[in-house]
């Protein structure tokens, strides 16, 4: 029964955060690994965002959203590791807040787009020969990530496998690198796609309709994000 005990907590004093211990098989962090990367590379608001700042600002100002967002991924590994994902699924006020917190961001999004294609402000011949500032791409990849409760979820959900696999919170957290660098890879992939002369070119010419379909789709993730945490608060 010690014995027991004793593998299935973590302790700070005797246990390496990073080294796997040789009783979990190495399939396991392959396959999670794995379920990231697919994740990752599905359609969703990191997506959008980095196609959005690769083919209005440039490579340049992607590949740093790419890189807040992979610190967003190292961020919520972490948290998740911590327990932060069980206390969102404990407490639906802390999940519904984050949630209208996490919409209104996205609706803000889409009111600058929107503003863009109204106004006619052609945001690609603004900004693509200026350099955009390294924090502003930061920033914008680390909040699309963190206001995201959904992807708390599936951080969450990832984690919880993880966990059943028999491994301990140092290992999950001692992950976080790997995933990060996973989440660099695949949205600095997407940028330098969508920053390519070609799809750029493509943009300056119909700028105002690839706007709108940005717009669209930060507004209904934000809108249904609200509501969704309106739902939450008052299902209570």
């Amino acid at each position: 029964m010690e014995t027991t005990l004793r593998s299935n907590r973590p302790h700070l004093s005797d246990e390496r955060p990073v080294m796997l211990d040789p009783a979990y098989p190495s399939e396991v962090v392959i396959l999670g690994l794995a379920s990231v990367v697919v994740t990752l590379a599905m359609p969703g608001p990191s997506l959008a965002a980095v196609a959005s700042a690769a083919l209005n600002r440039g490579r340049f100002f992607a590949l740093h959203v790419a890189a807040g967002i992979s610190a967003g991924v190292f961020t919520w590994t972490i948290l998740v590791a911590c327990g932060f994902g069980v206390l969102l699924q404990t407490a639906p006020v802390l999940l519904g807040a984050m949630k209208v917190f996490g919409g209104s961001y996205f609706l803000w999004l889409t009111l600058k787009s929107l503003r863009a294609v109204l106004c006619q402000e052609q945001v690609a011949f603004d900004h693509f020969h200026h350099a955009a500032t390294a924090w502003a791409g930061f920033r914008h990849g680390a909040l699309v990530v963190l206001t995201n409760p959904a992807a708390a979820l599936m951080w969450t959900a990832i984690a919880s496998f993880l966990f059943g696999s028999g491994m301990t919170a140092w290992q999950v957290a001692g992950l976080s690198p790997v995933f990060a660098i996973a989440a660099f890879m695949v949205y600095g992939s997407y940028g330098v796609l969508f920053s390519m002369r070609a799809a750029i070119a493509a943009n300056q010419r119909m700028w105002r309709v690839t706007e709108a379909v940005f717009a669209g789709v930060f507004g209904v993730i934000g809108a249904s994000l609200i509501l969704s945490g309106i739902g939450d608060v008052k299902g209570l």
